[in-house]
């Protein structure tokens, strides 16, 4: 099983994780409510992947022909013929839009001939069910998606048999999606965009990777325009499944040259490939049952491996952030620190805006829970449109909801008032149900030294 961790912020959301034997690949909706009514975003405006093509030949390399686990994949798969999709289960109300606007990315974006259908043979089957089911049958996973099957009955049935191993698969004809269907409208989305990526296209994820949700920090909640480049170059007909890792190296550069031109021009950027010993000390750190010592431990470790390959993006952000999560119950100021550090090793990455939209949380928070409105007014104003463009309903929510007690603080209070009640149509989005809405603005609100 390939589980993916979240990344825990100030708000908690759960990751997905593509599935198989031995291998598995995996990452709500709210009855009547008395709060102001859900927003939603409309459609999105991705920016293209800043990139030379020297470096996207090698991320579709190692996106495509390997699981996370290690375990190669010996030749490429997709689909040969145009792909249709249908939903099946007990769907939330959200999913038929959130659905149509990524089919409609995917066939204009990725150029995939993807269309929804209601036939019984579609080539994907999106089968929304419950939390409780798929953690019946996988129990890390909040998603998942499966080779050879239609339905979790049938996936559990057939889960050890070669037709669901990814590592035998030659070509993809059908595959089941399974999504909660009692989570966050917005975690719906999510697993939404990942699993039908990896339905369609490559099964690994890369740390490396700042502007994809092809990475397992779980920044990016919808797919990237890196994502979306990728998953071009996946369909394009110079590619066919059963090609070897060595057939599609070759005629990768004709590809990327053709879809990409301006990135013909760019220099390379050569990354390290990110040690398993990092992974697993990440994965310990931002564990939720284990224990203070052995999390510390982890994250010194990750900052240990990150300090030692020097690295200076994206990764060694992370082991940060992560040693700051460690630290924010025990040591508020020593958290501070290595959030403030994440803050310096993403501004120096290309690509991660977003993250530090997430940092900004927990440094904007700080300042407000020690009273200084105006520093946490700063610290939080140049990331709310990050979160808005980059169609993130819980972290927009949360920045607000920082924002209005911020100023609070600063006496402005009609402004707060507006600014919160922007706030819950996106939490509304982003966390769910009222009682999760509401208690995250009890959250945040416990902040305010004002309030006690």
């Amino acid at each position: 099983m390939r589980a993916r961790i979240v990344l825990p912020l100030v708000m908690l959301l759960n990751a997905c994780v593509p599935a198989s034997q031995p291998e598995v690949a995996t990452r709500a909706i709210s009855s009547t409510s008395t709060l102001p009514p859900m927003k939603s975003f409309g459609a999105t405006q991705p920016s293209a992947p800043v990139r030379s093509n020297k470096d996207l030949a090698v991320d579709f390399i190692e996106l495509s022909f390997q699981m996370e686990s290690g375990r190669t994949l010996p030749v490429l798969t997709r689909f040969e013929t145009p792909v249709t999709v249908r939903v099946t289960g007990a769907a939330p109300a959200t999913l038929g839009s959130d659905l149509s606007r990524l089919i409609s990315r995917l066939r204009s974006e990725a150029k995939i001939n993807i269309t929804y259908t209601t036939s019984s043979n579609a080539n994907i089957t999106i089968q929304a069910v419950s939390r409780a089911d798929i953690r019946r049958v996988l129990p890390q996973a909040a998603c998942f998606v499966a080779p050879n099957v239609s339905t979790l009955s049938e996936y559990r049935s057939a889960r050890r048999q070669p037709r669901t191993n990814w590592t035998l698969l030659q070509k993809r004809e059908r595959m089941a999606i399974f999504l909660p269907n009692d989570a966050s409208p917005q975690e719906v989305r999510d697993c939404l965009h990942e699993e039908l990526a990896q339905a369609l296209g490559p099964l690994n994820d890369l740390y490396r990777l700042p502007d994809s949700v092809f990475n397992d920090d779980n920044v990016h909640t919808v797919l990237t325009g890196f994502d979306m480049m990728i998953l071009r170059a996946y369909y394009d007909p110079a590619l066919r499944s059963g090609m070897s890792r060595d057939q599609v190296a070759a005629a990768l550069p004709a590809i990327f040259s053709r879809i990409n031109p301006r990135g013909n021009y760019r220099p390379a950027r050569v990354s390290t490939r990110t040690p398993l010993a990092w992974s697993r000390a990440i994965q310990v750190a931002l564990g939720r049952s284990v224990s203070f010592s052995s999390r510390h431990a982890a994250a010194r470790e990750a900052i240990r491996i990150s300090t030692a390959m020097g690295w200076q993006d994206n990764r060694r952000a992370f082991a940060h952030y992560a040693m700051g999560r460690v630290l924010q119950n025990t040591d508020p100021e020593g958290a501070q620190f290595h959030y403030a550090t994440a803050d310096r090793f993403y501004a120096q990455t290309p690509g991660t805006a977003l993250h530090r939209a997430y940092v900004a949380t927990q440094l904007g928070g700080y300042a407000v829970s020690q009273g200084h409105g105006d520093a946490a007014l700063r610290l939080i104003a140049p990331h709310i449109d990050i979160a808005r463009n980059s169609q993130n309903a819980a972290l927009l929510a949360t920045l607000l909801l920082l924002r209005s007690e911020a100023l609070e603080l600063e006496n402005r209070a009609a402004e707060a008032r507006s600014v919160r009640l922007d706030s819950i149509g996106w939490a509304r989005y982003g966390f769910g149900p009222d009682w999760a809405v509401r208690a995250k603005l009890r959250e945040i609100a416990s902040l305010n030294p004002l309030k006690g």
